[in-house]
């Protein structure tokens, strides 16, 4: 079998693109054309009705219409988005992430259309898009797995489980397909199992168009580390190092950092080392995430998820290591090997990300409408990834992330230092309410700045974090300014003017 797999390896040609179409809107979208851009790679976008005057569509060097705003009408749509590639002359579709980006019938679509798919294999993408199958192949490759049980369709099961395994609550209902934080219910006793199985069956079958469920043991003081990894068709696979994303609300991850602060450099290798080693036993390819979540107090880690895609957080890996992933997505996709071996990875730096979402910071309902004002922070040690400007609307059909702040250092301290300029002072958004509040609140929190945090950290300080809110807003703005102006009409020109 070595042998035929090392033959195929070799008869392996590279290909070459000539141009992508991004089957994807807003920042995803934006990130791709970047490096595309860099490579001198000309770019395809495809856009809904509302989003005729996105950021992505003005980037890109060409734009199809594909459909009207619900996504099933657009960007969920398979059949138009191979179609607008045949239309614009690409010859590879990007997916960046979200929508299609882990549909392993949408990777089909693409390759039987004779075009080159930027993304892992079809048949890996529904092997780890399966939660239970998932497991099973992490176990069998000696990386440890959540205490659980699968396919789950009653309460006495649950129960027996919990018996046989001396499993208290709480536990955690999880949907098999899927991810995002959705069809996951955090149970706390007896009587919420019931509902708690209701509800994740009814998430799991809107979001993903499949009820089946599984239940693991629920970490308490969980923290939330994933490990990036990179991989060619010839059977190289390299990590670059962790990330922590243990900062969550409503299971969706909004500030992450690399490396995580929560591993000594012996954990740190073996938890690298159990993900690359899953990753060469799937046949894995491209970029792609295994997820862990750590628990602090026994220091065990134990498998969750492998994303089978570009991560939101993946820039940050970029500033420590100083690699272009999307750009290694291109050149595996091709057929080329990796340029360079696990010991030429040295990360030197550390790294934030927030992720700035169109959002009430009190209560996380989504905010849309126009952008009246927009200042990026700008400066030394930041990198901005955005998929809006100044006058462009934020529509309510999509997800509420618009863009995403980074800031490095040469220590976390650092990072955090520079975040805080940003956050605090270099950066401006009028006519939408932000994540910004609340971003910035978290970040000087003293519990955050020492590394003392699990993923129920915002649950458990929300109304701490809310009562360190600044009371300034725009009307104050316009305040000082009238103030202004009628002191100088009062006083008449001053020397200094």
């Amino acid at each position: 079998m070595a042998e035929t797999n090392n033959s195929a390896r070799n008869k392996i040609v590279e290909r070459t693109i000539t141009k992508v179409l991004v089957a994807n809107r807003g920042v995803p979208a934006v990130r791709v054309m970047h490096t595309c851009r860099d490579r001198n790679i000309p770019t395809a976008a495809v856009y809904s009705s509302p989003d005729r005057l996105a950021h992505h569509v003005f980037m890109a060097d060409s734009a199809i219409h594909i459909g009207e705003a619900p996504p099933v009408e657009s960007y969920l749509n398979m059949d138009r988005m191979i179609d607008a590639s045949l239309r614009s002359g690409s010859d590879a579709i990007h997916p960046g992430w979200g929508f299609l980006a882990e549909n392993e019938s949408f990777a089909q679509k693409v390759l039987d259309a004779g075009l080159i798919w930027i993304g892992p294999p079809p048949k890996v993408i529904h092997l780890m898009g399966d939660k239970i199958q998932a497991k099973l192949l992490a176990h069998k490759a000696g990386v440890p797995v959540i205490p659980g049980v699968s396919n789950v369709t009653d309460v006495e099961q649950i129960k027996k489980w919990m018996k046989d395994e001396h499993v208290a609550f709480p536990i955690m209902i999880k949907a098999s397909a899927g991810g995002g934080g959705k069809g996951m219910i955090k149970v706390e006793n007896n009587e919420g199992l019931a509902q708690g199985i209701a509800q994740a069956r009814s998430e799991a079958k809107k979001s993903f168009g499949d009820d089946t469920i599984l239940v693991e043991k629920y970490i308490e003081r969980g923290r939330h580390i994933e490990v990036q990894i990179v991989a060619d068709a010839h059977g190289n696979v390299v990590h670059l190092y962790e990330r922590e994303c243990t900062l969550q609300r409503r299971n969706q991850k909004i500030i992450e950092e690399a490396p995580s602060p929560s591993l000594d450099e012996n954990l740190r290798n073996e938890i690298c080392f159990t993900a690359t080693r899953l990753m060469r036993e799937i046949g894995y390819v491209t970029a792609g995430t295994v997820e862990y979540i750590f628990d602090s107090a026994t220091k065990k880690f134990y498998f969750l998820e492998v994303n089978t895609r570009l991560q939101v957080e993946h820039g940050i890996t970029e500033l420590i290591t100083g690699l272009d992933i999307v750009g290694i997505m291109l050149d595996t996709a091709v057929g080329r090997k990796l340029p360079f071996k696990q010991a030429d990875i040295r990360p030197n730096r550390w790294a934030l990300e927030v992720r700035l979402n169109a959002e009430d910071p009190k209560t996380f309902s989504p905010s849309f409408g126009k952008i009246r004002r927009l200042q990026i922070p700008m400066g030394p040690n930041v990198r901005v990834a955005s998929g809006v400007y100044e006058g462009g609307d934020i529509p309510p059909y999509y997800d509420s992330l618009f863009m995403l702040l980074m800031t490095a250092g040469a220590d976390r301290k650092d990072a955090i230092r520079v975040m805080d300029r940003c956050l605090g002072r270099n950066l401006r958004v009028e006519g939408v309410k932000t994540l910004q509040p609340l971003l910035l609140s978290i970040i000087r929190h003293p519990s955050f700045i020492s590394g003392e945090f699990s993923t129920r950290f915002i649950e458990e300080h929300l109304d701490e974090l809310i009562s360190m809110f600044s009371d300034d807003n725009s009307e104050d703005d316009v305040l000082k300014i009238a103030r202004y102006v009628a002191e100088i009409s009062a006083l008449g020109p001053q020397k200094w003017m």
